[in-house]
């Protein structure tokens, strides 16, 4: 218990510019608070305990505003920021060095028994308001945006926005936490991706009316401009959308 305060401490210190001291630290992060009553509940869960468990995590709910079952398996060095709105599901696993911020979810899905609840591996960063739901693993040193609802595996050094999440980038470098700003904008760029086929349309269409009207006329016509292949910005867009994928598994 004492080793893992001591690296939720230390994490704290690292990620946490606001930080200005270990009194501060142990009085004011509802994050520690939360983390430091699961230690013990679940400790008390793995013991078969009746009742206590649940009543610490509700304490524990009460106090801080974020939501732990007791069955939840966290590692070390775990930083829940500000915290507000965290839920974390009864067969969950959170890796060591995760950063979870305000309103995330980690849901399960159906009533079976057995694992129904995300696994974080470690140094997994999950932005604000983020969900993942249901039996899956996210591969160490992920970044999943805010907002994101992840859905399926996600193997390791991966980026992941959007609903559902998608995998926009994927890297052996490790990442920034704290980078939020420089996640990319897929939606933007499927945008000016679909903009710019329509323009590639547009001018078709009027190179075509073009021809017609020389035709009508009677005068010769000159050998039409095909412009460049948009083979790359459809695959661009039907790779945001997904059908890319499920296409060449249909084809295997």
């Amino acid at each position: 218990m004492l080793k893992a305060l001591q690296a939720d401490l230390e994490i704290i210190r690292e990620r946490d510019p606001a930080a200005r001291g270990t009194l501060e630290i142990l009085l004011c992060y509802p994050g520690l608070h939360a983390l430091t009553l699961h230690r013990l509940s679940h400790r008390l869960w793995r013991w078969r305990t009746p009742l206590l468990p649940r009543l610490l995590s509700q304490l524990g709910r009460w106090v801080t505003g974020i939501e732990i079952h007791p069955g939840a398996r966290i590692g070390r060095g775990v930083f829940i920021d500000h915290g507000m709105g965290v839920v974390i599901g009864e067969t969950a696993v959170v890796g060591d060095q995760c950063l979870l911020y305000q309103g995330v979810t980690l849901g399960g899905t159906g009533k079976a028994h057995g694992q129904r609840h995300p696994m974080l591996q470690s140094n997994v960063v999950v932005g604000a308001g983020a969900k993942v739901l249901g039996a899956i693993e996210v591969g160490a040193n992920t970044r999943i945006g805010a907002g994101s609802v992840l859905l399926r595996d996600v193997a390791p050094n991966s980026t992941v926005v959007g609903i559902p999440g998608r995998v926009i980038h994927q890297s052996g470098v490790r990442i920034d936490p704290l980078a939020h700003s420089a996640l990319p904008d897929a939606e933007a760029q499927v945008i000016r991706s679909l903009m710019e086929r329509l323009d590639h349309l547009e001018g078709e269409l009027a190179r075509t009316q073009s021809c017609l009207q020389l035709l009508a006329a009677g005068q010769p016509i000159e050998e039409a401009y095909r412009g460049e292949a948009q083979n790359l910005k459809d695959r661009e867009i039907l790779a945001f959308l997904g059908e890319e994928e499920a296409g060449e598994e249909s084809e295997g």
